[in-house]
């Protein structure tokens, strides 16, 4: 389900197709210089650092699968699954906060169980 009326929900969804399609100079057109993100593995600050977070799983997705995004004037939240090389099925949900159109805020959460049991099994 999705709410095309939300500034924040259109950003929030342009900046997902982008880098689910792999077009990373794209992708960073949605995200503000000075971005926080909160990812399982800790805090990232600044655009640089962002993208060199996001880059290596981008280059290994096959497809996603949006489950439900909504938004309002300035919060919006994504959850979608995954298909990448390393694992079949990793779902993933952003909480994106938006200002004049730019990301400044992520918290973005995703289920590492998978990763872990493939790299299990790679050893």
């Amino acid at each position: 389900m999705t709410d095309h009326t939300s500034p924040a929900l259109t950003t929030a969804l342009a900046y997902h197709d982008a880098w689910t399609s792999k077009d990373l100079e794209k992708a960073m057109t949605y995200i503000a210089d000075d971005i926080v993100c909160d990812a399982p593995a800790g805090r990232i600050e600044g655009a640089s650092a962002y993208r060199a977070f996001l880059a290596p799983f981008a280059q290994t997705l096959l497809s996603t699968k949006m489950i439900a995004a909504f938004g309002d004037e300035e919060t919006a939240l994504v959850m979608y699954d995954t298909e990448s090389i390393p694992v079949p099925s990793a779902p993933g949900a952003e909480c994106v906060t938006v200002k004049n159109g730019k990301i400044t805020y992520s918290r973005f959460l995703f289920d590492r169980a998978p990763f872990q049991a493939a790299a299990q099994a790679a050893s």
